[in-house]
């Protein structure tokens, strides 16, 4: 980095902001789950971090980064992150492999700037966290709830929703519920949609209730591109309803999938807006949650069927498991549960609910057993474990983040037994991890060819083939396939992507297609030559045409 380049940087930063060169402090932003720097032979680094305190700021780095675009000895480019936490998809590395990447950290751009409790829309930075919001509800008694996902309590709501994810609460597609964006194109041009310009109000805030605004809808140029960086966003949040219940449909035999998967499709038509998603989990993968691996975490193979079989009967876990939720007022709860029972009576299956009088006995009973006999008897051990895990579902399914799932992050770590688990980091712990993410036709055939396609290629490399679906709409279901690995294993790390390409290469040829992708697999997949990228590298030309903002990011020109 040009010394010269320095205080330009420097000269554009207010005086909590920060420009740092600190190798120490550099690296800590390449640690990711994904084990791209020991697998590829490109080289991915990052010069320098700038860590913002004021959103203005944003614009002055690009108008700086364009006007030394044209001067080869000060020219850099910008990689903005939010809170960095993008684990199995990059974590906080850079997609590109280009010279002079300044890594832009947004994660302390913290301030929830409006929120309307009587519509229930907040406006957020990009650092607001899962944890923050929610602790900013119940500090001010908001009964609403914050859009979570499994990643965790530290992870950014904006980003997430800018990477289209989802979740399990009422509004399940996080940028569906995105009404107001603003932000700044690559070029350093501001945007605001053109309800907001023609608002001539004093508060401007009828922008921040309608997602389609007036014209070309430009907002969704900001989800999964290089095009922009989002300042702040106005989402809509569901509010808690009087009556909850979450439910846990059990299944023994594994050829009960193709008659589950039209219940599940009926449940979500007949009672949409009442039952959120729906996730059918496999064996393997609830056993992930609840088991320790019987092969030592420092092994680099699949589990045996008798050891399957084994850890299934002693921890009662099926071979399918049907995890959903009802919200509504407590009379609609009731109906809706009444159905699901009438809907599911079908099957030979056990119905579990949380608001059943077994669970809530045995969470009373649980507080009064001494922690120290818990300990020394492994079979209440367990059965508290199973508890425990089944009340953090439901606080998910409620709007309140933890890290229940990351647990999943550490199933081949070789030093999982000295993590606390109120702590876990997957990116900082140096967990393996990387994600399939393709979206499935939700049909009962479709669905058993897929997980009949996952179970034959992913034990070919030694990785387990752990198995969700996530029913999104009647008619779309996405799976979400981790590859857990050790990270300190180099066969293991290329045995790892090995076993993502299979699936992702011989899967679109039966049709799964990811709705996301990893940064190693935005350059290597996608087909510049394409109409459609040609088309975004067109509006990459007119919005970046010094090419400055997160180079290689869903471009593969």
């Amino acid at each position: 980095m040009p010394q010269k380049l320095i205080p330009l940087i420097e000269n554009v930063l207010t005086i909590d902001s920060s420009l740092s060169f600190d190798p120490q402090q550099v690296s800590r932003f390449m640690l990711g789950t994904e084990g791209l720097t020991c697998f590829e032979n490109k080289q991915r680094s990052i010069f320098a971090v700038i860590t913002l305190t004021q959103s203005h700021e944003i614009k002055a780095l690009l108008d700086l980064a364009n006007h030394c675009a044209t001067d080869e000895e000060l020219a850099f480019s910008l990689y903005p992150i939010s809170t960095g936490k993008n684990w199995g998809y990059g974590t906080s590395q850079p997609a590109g492999t280009a010279k002079n990447i300044i890594l832009l950290d947004l994660g302390q751009l913290t301030d929830i700037k409006h929120f309307d409790s009587e519509l229930g829309l907040v406006t957020i930075e990009p650092g607001v966290t899962q944890q923050q919001l929610c602790d900013y509800l119940q500090l001010h008694n908001h009964d609403y709830m914050v859009p979570v996902t499994g990643a965790g309590p530290d992870c950014s709501i904006l980003a997430n929703a800018l990477e289209r994810g989802y979740g399990i609460t009422p509004y399940t597609d996080h940028f569906a519920a995105v009404n107001s964006i603003q932000g700044y194109w690559a070029n350093g041009t501001p945007y605001q949609s053109a309800v907001n310009e023609l608002d001539a109000s004093d508060d401007k805030f009828v922008d921040k209730t309608f997602k389609w605004g007036l014209g070309p809808y430009l907002e969704g140029l900001f989800t999964q591109s290089n095009l922009g960086i989002v300042s702040q966003m106005t989402i809509r949040l569901a509010k808690k309803k009087a009556g909850f219940t979450s439910f846990f449909i059990q299944m023994e035999d594994d050829a009960l999938l193709e008659q589950a998967v039209p219940l599940i499709r009926q449940v979500l038509q007949d009672y949409e807006g009442i039952v959120g998603s729906i996730n059918l989990m496999d064996q393997r993968r609830l056993l992930s949650m609840f088991a320790k691996n019987p092969n030592g975490n420092d092994v680099h193979q699949v589990m045996e069927n008798q050891d399957i079989e084994r850890l299934a009967k002693e921890l009662q876990a099926p071979n399918w498991t049907i995890v959903g939720s009802i919200y509504g007022s407590v009379g609609v709860v009731k109906a809706v549960k009444k159905e699901i029972n009438r809907i599911f009576k079908q099957l030979p299956c056990k119905r579990i609910y949380s608001n059943s009088l077994i669970i809530v006995v045995a969470n009373k009973v649980i507080k009064y057993i001494p922690s120290l006999l818990i300990n020394k008897v492994p079979p209440l051990s367990v059965a508290v474990e199973q508890l425990d895990s089944f009340n953090k579902g439901k606080e998910i399914m409620l709007g309140k983040p933890n890290k229940v799932a990351l647990k999943l992050a550490y199933w081949r770590h070789t030093e999982t037994a000295g993590f606390d688990k109120n702590e876990l980091s997957p990116g900082k712990d140096g967990c393996g991890l990387l994600w399939y993410a393709p979206l499935i036709t939700m049909k009962a055939k479709k669905m058993r060819e897929f997980v009949e396609f996952v179970r034959a290629t992913c034990p070919k490399y030694n990785i387990e083939p752990f198995i969700t679906f996530t029913n999104l709409k009647h008619d779309c279901v996405d799976s979400t396939i981790p590859i857990v690995f050790d990270l300190g294993n180099p066969q293991a790390v290329a045995d790892a992507h090995d076993c993502l390409k299979a699936l992702v290469t011989e899967g679109l040829k039966k049709g799964f297609v990811p709705y996301r992708l990893n940064i190693d697999q935005q350059q290597w997949l996608l087909n510049k030559d394409s109409d459609f990228w040609q088309t975004v590298n067109k509006i990459k030309g007119s919005l970046d045409p010094h090419n400055i903002l997160s180079q290689g990011r869903y471009n593969p020109s």
